[in-house]
């Protein structure tokens, strides 16, 4: 009795991607090249037994293999995953002569196998960025093998279409890039360990390239062409803005504000109130001019989220207008676009920066006199960098802290606020807080043990993570958010 089919194998690679947002079902599929190894020893070893010596093996050890699937993840780092898989179809030729006389062929056996089935796998995600990840699978199958063999010559085979089924492991590698929020390119490596219907073990290695699609997260089309959920009714107002006469015509004047937001925030932030207070000065000087808050945001999250946050963001500069500026309610307008006006790269960290921000459309006026000076308070982000979990001042940036101190020296009203940041490498949100202040007191203490700084005259804060300035994918972002903030505070005139 004949047949041995021996399968072992090589390798693949396929990506389950950093997806926009952390949670969701999925589907997709997947086409590529497999291939097994043929065992030639134990075929061999098949025809010794019967007096019978192998001449020539022919392989047929590749062919095309697919697999539908379908998903769900659970966060960023993990998902689960299952579907079907068809490896293809594997075989070899054995021709064989009588021990003793290889010269002259007897016959031979051609056996083939087909191989099928189920998987279901657990998926670790790594992203990279908002776009680009990698993923490492380990699932179990439950495989269909199904054997063919022909035969010429004397040799005897006792089943022609043996098959079998079971269950058995896979694993696999890959990495994948999500050309829009729905929409995903893979290509990935898998392992299958199978059984043939003659009892043979071995493996098959697939490499795959696919699509997948990500429910619930809008069509495929890019992000920028989505309409917002909400516009207020000013918002269709002409972009030119209006032109108040008055009756002596000097030179135009007007007013504008564009502020940039930290990652995820909604509040008015410090470093904007200068610009906030200088337009409510504006507004009160000229009684009948409005205007128009618009709220924006970059493209992380979802659609809806970013909507709501960007009309947050619009309705909170209001609200300090009106809170702190002293401006009428009935002046202001808030409006939301979340991520549908992007004015930089949302694939770049400054381009995502450039798109969280606040932009006011104010009507102009043409009297300027009589305005008086306003102190602004001067905002000055060092480009001081922190080694990862350390708050050690690097020695390369005293001549910077010079500047800082000699500033403060000439202009002997001037007081400090020393800010501290950071990633999150901490693991706890009191950990980052205790960091940060920790860098902040050192680049104070600095300023004044070597510069001769008078200590009350700075002060020092920590923000933790709370106030990042990139995202925390890349360690570049991680990097930019390891900063400290140095904010200088006019006396009042």
């Amino acid at each position: 009795t004949v047949g041995a089919l021996g399968l072992a194998g090589l390798a693949v690679f396929t990506g389950a991607a950093a997806a926009a947002d952390d949670a969701g079902w999925y589907g997709g599929l997947g086409a590529g090249w497999s291939k097994a190894r043929i065992h030639d020893q134990r075929i061999k070893d098949g025809f010794s037994g019967s007096g019978l010596t192998v001449t020539t093996i022919d392989h047929d050890d590749s062919d095309l293999g697919f697999k539908l699937f379908g998903g769900r993840k659970f966060n960023k780092n993990f998902a689960v995953e299952g579907g079907y898989f068809n490896l293809g179809k594997f075989g070899y030729t054995a021709n064989y002569a009588a021990t003793g006389a290889p010269g002259t062929n007897l016959g031979n056996v051609a056996g083939k196998t087909k191989i099928q089935g189920l998987n279901l796998d657990g998926v670790g995600i790594l992203p990279f960025t908002d776009k680009f990840s990698a993923f490492a699978r380990l699932g179990l199958t439950y495989t269909q093998a199904k054997d063919h063999f022909n035969k010429t010559g004397p040799v005897v085979i006792n089943d022609s279409t043996p098959s079998k089924s079971g269950a058995n492991y896979k694993m696999g590698l890959g990495m994948e890039y999500d050309v829009t929020r729905a929409l995903g390119l893979r290509a990935e490596w898998e392992r299958y360990r199978v059984d043939d219907a003659v009892g043979n073990k071995g493996d098959i290695n697939m490499l795959l390239v696919g699509l997948i699609y990500k429910f619930g997260t809008g069509d495929s089309s890019p992000r920028a062409a989505a309409q917002p959920a909400y516009v207020a009714p000013v918002a269709a107002a002409a972009p030119e803005p209006v032109l108040i006469i008055v009756p002596v015509l000097t030179q135009q004047y007007c007013s504008i504000l564009d502020i940039q937001y930290e990652i995820n925030n909604k509040t008015v932030q410090r470093e904007a109130e200068e610009q906030a207070d200088t337009l409510a000065i504006f507004m009160r000087k000229y009684p009948k001019t409005t205007a128009v808050i618009e709220g924006h945001t970059d493209e992380v999250g979802s659609f809806e989220a970013n909507q709501k946050l960007s009309e947050q963001r619009a309705q909170n500069m209001v609200n300090y207008l009106v809170d702190h500026g002293k401006i009428a309610r009935s002046r202001l307008t808030a409006v939301g676009y979340g991520e549908t006006r992007p004015i930089g790269n949302n694939n770049t960290e400054a381009g995502k920066r450039m798109n969280r921000r606040i932009n006011a459309l104010v009507a102009c006026a043409t009297d300027i006199e009589g305005i008086p000076p306003v102190a602004k308070r001067i905002s000055m982000a060092l480009e001081l960098e922190f080694d990862r979990n350390s708050a050690a001042v690097r020695p390369q940036y005293r001549e910077e802290l010079r500047k800082v101190a000699n500033f403060l020296k000439a202009n002997p009203k001037v007081v400090a606020v020393v800010e501290g940041h950071t990633g999150n490498v901490q693991t706890t949100a009191k950990l980052q807080m205790e960091m940060s202040q920790r860098r902040a007191q050192n680049v104070m203490a600095y300023l004044v043990d070597n510069f001769g700084v008078e200590r009350s005259r700075i002060s020092a804060q920590g923000f933790g993570e709370t106030r990042r300035f990139a995202y925390n994918t890349s360690l570049e972002g991680q990097q930019e958010n390891r900063r400290v903030n140095i904010i200088f505070d006019f006396p009042d005139q």
